[in-house]
């Protein structure tokens, strides 16, 4: 077991209101993704606002971006969960409930076993990805990074 965990940090502004019926569809689903999200391999942790998911938590200005927050073993099992289970039916179906993002929307990082970074942390390595690009401290899944390349030995 690695002494290293992957952090995920995302964001999505909604075409409508949550309570709408727009949403309603995304809404249903929220419970069972999170379910198979905590039953899959590889997931250690998710952040946890009202109504057990995030949704409450509007941690930017505009209160039509909503975040989704988690920890993993690894890229491999988040990716796993991410687009070959029931989720990726729901990535599929992301337009219908939010509108397209023209800048990073994603981070991972790798963080120590055990420590769970804060939102405003997680917000700050999505910031970095916007500014800089992928780098060892903050990349998404088309330009991935190492345990070893963000903390080498030596």
């Amino acid at each position: 077991m690695s002494n290293y965990h992957l952090a995920q940090f995302n964001y999505a502004r909604m075409v409508a209101p949550l309570d709408s019926p727009i949403m309603a569809g995304f809404v249903a689903g929220l419970d069972a993704l999170n379910v198979l999200a905590e039953l899959s391999p590889g997931f250690v942790w998710r952040h946890v606002g009202e109504n057990n998911n995030s949704t409450s938590v509007r941690p930017y200005p505009d209160e039509m971006l909503i975040i989704n927050y988690s920890i993993w073993q690894d890229i491999e099992t988040l990716k796993h969960y991410t687009y070959k289970t029931v989720h990726g039916k729901f990535m599929v179906r992301r337009r219908e409930w939010f509108e397209k993002v023209h800048e990073a929307y994603l981070v991972m990082w790798w963080v120590p076993a055990g420590y769970i970074p804060s939102v405003d942390e997680a917000k700050a390595k999505l910031a970095c990805l916007q500014q800089h690009g992928p780098t060892p401290a903050a990349f998404h899944f088309r330009t991935p990074f190492s345990v070893a390349d963000a903390y080498p030995i030596g």
